[in-house]
C-alpha cells in the first residue's frame, strides 16, 4: 500500500541546489515500472482544464483514426469514468470497479471484462480512479496498463489514446506521460484555460527530462476565434495542432451518446469532421516535438490583457 510521507526539510534543500534528479523525486508522484513500456503504437495523451472538451475530442480523434483504419484503444483516466460515453452509448466499468469484484486478483479477470469494444471497432477501458482524498490516480493507470500487456491487447493497437482528468497535474494524473509520444494539450480561447494550460506545460516539460514524451500541440475547442491561444502559443514555442468551434451539433452529440461521425450530416458538421480526420493524419505521421518554455503566472495576466 502507497501512503503519503513529508518530505524533511533537509531534503527540500538539497533538491533547491538544482542536482540531477530522478523523476518523482522531492515529491508524491508514481514512477511506473519501466517493463510497462507500451509497445509499437503512437501514444497520446490529452490534457486540458477541467470541462474543456477532452473526452469529445478524444472520442472523435479516435474514431477518425478508426476511419484512417488505425487500430485504437481509448484509456480514459477520470474516475467519472465518462471519456468513452460516446463511443460504447453505456458508462463502463472501471478496471478499479473490476479488481475490487475479484480482490484484487488480477489474474482472475478475463480481458471482457475491463475492455470493451465501441465506434468502429474503437477498443475502450476506463481505468477509473480511487474516492477522493483515498489514493494515488498513477498507480490506477499503471494497473491498467499492465492488465492490457498482460492479456497481448497492446501488441494489436496501432494507437493509444489517455484521456486525463482535467488540469490537474500531480504525480498521479501525469502518469499517463510517462507512456505517451505526444501531448496534446485542449483548451479555449479564454484566459483560464490558457492559464491551466500553461501549468499542464510545466508538467509534460517536468516529465520530458526522464521519459520519451514531447508536446505535439494545441487543440483550440468551443472557440470561434484563437487569437489569445496565438499569443499565448507564439510567446512560448507552441504551435495550434486544430481547431474546433462552438457548435450545438457537437454539444447535442454528448447528449446523443454518439461521435460526431454518426450525427445527420451538414456542412458545418462535414468540416468538423474533416479537421478530425486532418488532425488524425497529421498525428499519425508525426509532428515535431515542441520545446516550449511555460511563462510565469503573472507574464500571463500582462500578456493577455489584464491590468
Amino acid at each position: 500500500m502507497m501512503t503519503e510521507t513529508s518530505i524533511p526539510l533537509t531534503d527540500l534543500r538539497r533538491a533547491s541546489g538544482r542536482p540531477s534528479r530522478e523523476d518523482g523525486e522531492g515529491s508524491l508522484q508514481v514512477q511506473l515500472d519501466p517493463s510497462l513500456k507500451i509497445g509499437n503504437a503512437k501514444v497520446f495523451a490529452i490534457y486540458g482544464k477541467g470541462g474543456i472538451g477532452k473526452s469529445t475530442t478524444s472520442s472523435n480523434l479516435s474514431a477518425a483514426f478508426s476511419h484512417l483504419g488505425k487500430r485504437v484503444l481509448q484509456i480514459g483516466c477520470d474516475p467519472k469514468h465518462d471519456s468513452t460515453f460516446t463511443l460504447t452509448k453505456k458508462m463502463l466499468p472501471t478496471v478499479i470497479d473490476v479488481l475490487e469484484t475479484v480482490d484484487f486478483h488480477a489474474e482472475e479477470l478475463r480481458v471482457e471484462d475491463f475492455v470493451f469494444p465501441g465506434y468502429n471497432g474503437v477498443m475502450c477501458v476506463e481505468a477509473g480512479g480511487p474516492p477522493a482524498g483515498t489514493g494515488c490516480g498513477g498507480y490506477v493507470v499503471g494497473q491498467t496498463v499492465k492488465l492490457l500487456k498482460e492479456h497481448h491487447l497492446l501488441e494489436d493497437t496501432d494507437v493509444v489514446i489517455f484521456d486525463v482528468l482535467g488540469d490537474v497535474v500531480c504525480g498521479g494524473f501525469a502518469a499517463p506521460l510517462q507512456h505517451a509520444d505526444r501531448a496534446l494539450i485542449v483548451t479555449a480561447n479564454d484566459f483560464d484555460s490558457i492559464f491551466a494550460m500553461n501549468r499542464i506545460v510545466q508538467a509534460i516539460g517536468a516529465k520530458a527530462k526522464n521519459y520519451n514524451v514531447r508536446l505535439g500541440g494545441v487543440i483550440a475547442n468551443r472557440s470561434a476565434a484563437t487569437d489569445q491561444i496565438d499569443k499565448y502559443n507564439n510567446q512560448i514555442g507552441l504551435k495550434l495542432a486544430a481547431h474546433f468551434p462552438d457548435l450545438d451539433v457537437i454539444r447535442r452529440s454528448r447528449l446523443k451518446k454518439s461521435t460526431l461521425f454518426e450525427m445527420e450530416s451538414s456542412p458545418e458538421l462535414e468540416a468538423v469532421k474533416q479537421e478530425y480526420m486532418r488532425l488524425a493524419a497529421s498525428l499519425w505521421l508525426g509532428v515535431e516535438p515542441l520545446a516550449a518554455v511555460p511563462m510565469k503566472d503573472r507574464d500571463i495576466f500582462d500578456l493577455l490583457g489584464f491590468d
